[in-house]
């Protein structure tokens, strides 16, 4: 059951990185946000309550609630025109968070793929901090991409893979590699070419269509 909202989880972030992006009208991303927001919750709930006092599979389900409060609101902040500094802080307690359960991945768990996945999270919710909360608005480009991204990375294929039966143990040392490598590359990568982009882009001469106008004392 995780699986399937995991893979939804992907689809969400997709949409939001678009969104972003401004691939996507921010109302229509709204409402898949609600979509996802509940089932992200209904379900850690409902694994909550079939663990049966089990605090292992407890400790696990507890993670997506993280996830779930973050499109829910979200959702409902797009819809309503709520002030974006709210998502911006509990971003940050998520990423915080999320560090903890990349440690509890690695060395609990003995899952080295999801230790980096959720490190990819915390990086990721770290920037919606910075992007909302902060109001950091000359990374929206570069969190949209990253968004996008990891959309596909953390989520549609990992979900593909462990619901198809592909996600085996013996190649979790490798897999963990191969993530952390495309991470530091790509989102670096990434980087350098948007700020080189936009520092290489010619401002706008006075006067010109799109700067301002009239007198400039």
């Amino acid at each position: 059951m995780g699986n399937v909202g995991l893979l939804f989880v992907g689809a969400v972030l997709f949409m939001n990185g678009l969104m972003l992006l401004g691939k996507v009208d921010a109302r229509a991303a709204a409402v898949f946000n609600l979509f996802v927001g509940g089932l992200q919750v209904l379900t850690p709930t409902y694994l909550i309550i079939v663990a049966n006092g089990n605090p292992r599979l407890i400790m696990l389900a507890s993670g997506i609630f993280l996830f779930g409060f973050t499109y829910l609101y979200v959702g409902i902040g797009l819809l309503i025109g709520l002030d974006s500094t709210g998502v911006g802080y509990y971003s940050l307690f998520v990423a915080i968070v999320a560090c903890g359960y990349s440690f509890v991945s690695f060395r609990l768990v003995n899952d080295k793929p999801f230790g980096v996945i959720w490190l990819y999270w915390a990086f990721l919710w770290f920037l919606f901090f910075l992007l909302l909360g902060l109001k950091m608005e000359a990374l929206t480009t570069y969190v949209g991409w990253v968004t996008a991204i990891e959309g596909w990375v953390t989520g549609v294929i990992p979900a593909f893979l462990l619901l198809t039966g592909y996600w085996v143990a013996p190649n979790y040392n490798e897999t963990a590699i191969a993530l952390g490598a495309f991470g530091v590359l790509v989102f670096g990568a990434l980087w350098f070419v948007l700020r080189h982009r936009e520092h290489g882009r010619p401002s706008p001469e006075y006067g010109a269509a799109g700067a301002p106008t009239g007198s400039p004392g």
